[in-house]
């Protein structure tokens, strides 16, 4: 008989593999191996997000993971997304999802350089990029407008909806960057300012990461990818994966063929899959609070969240489906919270708790604004409940 697994184990397992209950971590490479990736689109992502896992959260720790054990690394990934990775993990993402990327966004550029009156082609573009590689190599580490300089077609100007009232003339130098990092040959070093800063220095792949990111092929990476996923995140559905992964429906079905997993019935009447040895029971943890950030990845690990989010959407996300900081009470969203220019912790609920956890709420919020101390965070895409709080 399908095994059944209810929304009230699927909140169980969510709460417990994400280490939003039970015993905290340790280490952020702990955290970030728990979740798979950690969203960095937003850099205060990958920070907020660790803190809110670990035992005795330091933004120090975190760094030195970053930066200077380099046992985590930042690239692009899934949905052509900024993600923070274990260093294990990141030749897998590469080769599942971010090479194809690469693929598309050299022909994109290649387009924007036509239609921008430049007779640049796929050569062109190529010596370009060795050009600045070596440039990088001899510098040993450097910032995009360094490289411009030993590089001057990087200041090679675009035009792009130039008769729309956002049109821009971007230089070439970011994406010509960009693209190197996607084909693995570059990797972002760390920032230049806070660690709220978005401004990196770069440095060469081979010098960073031990071996380079290019260790497999895609369609076996594919399998490791969803296998890392489903142990995180199932139950899920086909449809799930489709969207965190980025992928089409014949590499889905692909890779899910490839791995042993279990068909199971979830709430609602749908179809979920999990790995063939995980189908034991998971019983519900003590109760808890968490407050997560914007773009956190256990709100944004599922396409499909009725489950977990219930009719909040509007209030968290922004227009784009990007959502923004979030409360979450056993396995569920709750509410949403903000900081305000002062330093406090704001926030509402969107729905009636328990008095317990109200308690707990407010609680969390006040660590959370004596751990931030000076430091003020605003997320990078606004929803309507943060504006609302931050006002």
């Amino acid at each position: 008989m399908t095994r059944r697994i209810d929304t009230t184990e699927r909140r169980a397992r969510l709460a417990i593999r994400h280490r939003l209950a039970g015993p905290a971590a340790h280490d952020p490479v702990e955290v970030t191996r728990g979740l798979v990736v950690l969203h960095a689109t937003d850099p205060a992502t990958v920070y907020l997000s660790a803190a809110a896992r670990l035992h005795a959260p330091v933004v120090k720790d975190i760094e030195h993971a970053l930066y200077e054990d380099r046992t985590l690394i930042r690239m692009l990934g899934m949905r052509r997304t900024m993600f923070v990775a274990p260093l294990e993990h990141a030749p897998i993402v590469q080769a599942a999802c971010t090479d194809a990327i690469a693929v598309v966004q050299r022909k994109l550029l290649l387009k924007h350089l036509a239609e921008a009156g430049h007779d640049c082609d796929d050569e062109w573009l190529r010596d370009v990029e060795r050009s600045t590689l070596a440039a990088l190599v001899a510098r040993g580490s450097a910032t995009a407008a360094q490289l411009a300089e030993d590089e001057p077609r990087l200041r090679t100007q675009l035009s792009i909806d130039e008769d729309k009232s956002y049109g821009a003339k971007p230089l070439i130098t970011s994406r010509v960057l960009n693209l190197l990092s996607m084909q693995g040959m570059i990797v972002r070093g760390r920032p230049r300012g806070s660690w709220l800063s978005t401004q990196y220095e770069w440095a060469p792949a081979d010098s960073w990461v031990e071996g380079g990111l290019h260790r497999h092929d895609a369609a076996a990476a594919r399998v490791d990818l969803a296998r890392l996923w489903l142990a995180r995140f199932g139950p899920a559905t086909p449809a799930d994966l489709k969207w965190w992964a980025g992928w089409t429906g014949a590499q889905v079905k692909a890779a899910l063929a490839a791995l042993d997993v279990e068909e199971v019935t979830l709430d609602g009447g749908e179809t979920g899959v999990v790995l063939a040895d995980d189908t034991a029971p998971v019983e519900s943890p003590d109760p808890w609070v968490a407050l997560l950030p914007a773009l956190d990845p256990t709100i944004m690990g599922w396409v499909g969240r009725d489950w977990y989010l219930g009719p909040h959407a509007p209030a968290l996300f922004d227009r784009s489906g990007n959502p923004g900081p979030t409360i979450w009470a056993d396995g569920r969203v709750v509410g949403g919270w903000a900081q305000h220019a002062d330093g406090h912790i704001v926030h509402r609920f969107l729905e009636e708790v328990p008095t317990s956890t109200k308690k707990r709420v407010a609680t969390a919020a006040t660590e959370l604004a004596d751990w931030l101390g000076d430091v003020r965070v605003k997320p990078k895409f606004r929803t309507p409940l943060d504006r609302e709080l931050s006002a």
